[in-house]
């Protein structure tokens, strides 16, 4: 805790043919100038502070999205989520939203309910590793451990790792934030990734400032 880090705070946007799949959602625009404020947790924000050059809306059209997947409901991850129509579904794993709403496991993680408490959006539950679009080329991969349903997402040869590791050093030597649901099972979630990543696949991790950069991502 003696030295600031400055790290991204990425979303994704896959395109296809016929789809238009937000990978998340980044930071919530209202929060940025006092976080403490907004969410009234000025313990959780004592030590971080806020940037954002475009919200998520800057930067898309969020009104032609087909589908958003939410990694984890960290508030870096799901905060611009109201920002996203109410018809655009989405896809979270079923665990992981449960513990959203579990007064427990939303103190345990951090969560910040606010950011994801509208109830009129179309949920799709996910329970385990899921083929998004029916034809392999896109699939969630339950990597439980940062968070009780924490899940990446491959896309051909590329892996959204996602917070399985902030660093893509973390898939090695398993340093992770002091914060987590589950060490063990992060750990356990590391490992599979890194087999990937050792089999051919580009892992790609949640905050690495050394590798994520704007722009395309490509495997």
């Amino acid at each position: 805790m003696d030295e600031t880090v400055r790290y991204p705070v990425p979303a994704y946007l896959i395109e296809t043919a016929t789809e238009r799949i937000l990978i998340d959602t980044g930071l919530n625009p209202a929060a940025i100038a006092d976080p403490a404020a907004h969410y009234g947790r000025p313990d959780l924000f004592a030590v971080i502070a806020l940037e954002q050059e475009q919200s998520v809306a800057d930067q898309l059209d969020l009104s032609t999205l087909t589908k958003v997947v939410l990694t984890h409901l960290h508030w870096d991850h799901v905060g611009a989520l109201q920002l996203v129509p109410a018809s655009v579904p989405v896809f979270i794993q079923r665990r992981e939203w449960l513990a959203g709403h579990d007064d427990a496991a939303v103190q345990r993680n951090s969560f910040l309910p606010l950011d994801y408490a509208d109830k009129g959006r179309e949920l799709i539950l996910i329970d385990g590793d899921h083929d998004l679009l029916g034809d392999g080329s896109i699939e969630l991969l339950l990597t439980s451990g940062h968070t009780p349903g924490h899940q990446s997402i491959r896309i051909g040869e590329l892996v959204l790792g996602a917070d399985v590791a902030h660093f893509a050093s973390g898939l090695d030597d398993h340093r992770f934030p002091l914060f987590a649901d589950d060490h063990e099972q992060q750990k356990r979630s590391a490992d599979r990734l890194r087999e990937m990543r050792d089999a051919g696949s580009t892992v790609i991790p949640g905050h690495d400032p050394d590798i994520l950069h704007p722009g395309p991502v490509t495997a």
